[in-house]
């Protein structure tokens, strides 16, 4: 007897009169009907439908979705392999706007006050927040993460570009006198570092010296931050929390225990 139009409405999630005009334009006729004249439905034409809701789904105009389904020259295999394609398509456009709205999320967290177009010209695939997201990691809810927040909010596009200079900038040379043989503890590293403490303090919160220290630990435990530093160059993050605790003893030794 086949499945009533009730039924396969119920099926499918569209409504009654959804299959009826279906039917008037000839692009879903039900197999059969009742005794009494009323639609009923085959397995095969519930395989048509769900193609049909397929390419609906896909945006396709009905009379393009007719076409495709009534074509005599379509090969099964071809077919979908077309569907496979254009599934894959909007994966990957899903994909692109879920990673947009992730980052628009961690923007809005962090306070970063851009619209979502001015976030990606600025940092595009990058972290937009790497030094306050380290803050976050190591100490989130505490005075300095408070602050790294309040300043973000008041930021221009033109100050996170700016900021994103420096990064880019410090990076290179950072790895330059890395190539160069230069030891942690030397003077370039350690004057390097200190500028790496200013940037956060400019920018960020305020970071004395045991901050800092505890950030270079970080850098090191953490694989994230490890990652981010190593792909300057291999062994910076090892490198840098040296240079930055050899920068901290010369600029601010503690004081002798006992």
């Amino acid at each position: 007897m086949g499945y009533s139009v009730g039924q396969v409405a119920g099926f499918a999630g569209v409504t009654v009169r959804t299959l009826h005009h279906y039917d008037e334009i000839g692009l879903l006729v039900p197999g059969g009907r009742s005794h009494a004249g009323h639609r009923r439905y085959s397995d095969a034409d519930l395989d048509r439908l769900q193609q049909i809701l397929f390419y609906r789904e896909l945006g396709f105009p009905l009379e393009e979705v007719a076409a495709l389904l009534d074509d005599p020259e379509t090969d099964p295999r071809a077919h979908l392999r077309r569907r496979h394609e254009l599934l894959t398509a909007r994966i990957e456009k899903l994909r692109r706007m879920a990673a947009a709205v992730e980052k628009a999320m961690e923007a809005r967290t962090m306070g970063i006050n851009l619209t979502p177009e001015e976030k990606f010209e600025v940092f595009g695939e990058k972290d937009p927040e790497q030094y306050a997201e380290e803050a976050e990691a190591r100490w989130g809810g505490t005075a300095e993460y408070a602050e790294s927040q309040r300043r973000a909010v008041r930021y221009t596009k033109e100050d996170w570009q700016r900021m994103q200079a420096e990064v880019a900038d410090w990076s290179e040379r950072y790895a330059a006198l890395m190539a160069a043989g230069e030891p942690p503890s030397g003077e370039a590293a350690t004057d390097m570092a200190e500028e790496h403490r200013q940037h956060i303090r400019t920018w960020f919160y305020e970071c004395p010296y045991d901050t800092h220290r505890c950030l270079g630990e970080m850098y090191v435990s953490d694989e994230r931050f490890k990652a981010f530093y190593d792909s300057m160059r291999p062994g910076l993050a090892e490198h840098l929390r040296d240079a930055i605790t050899a920068n901290a003893d010369r600029r601010a030794p503690r004081a002798p225990q006992g």
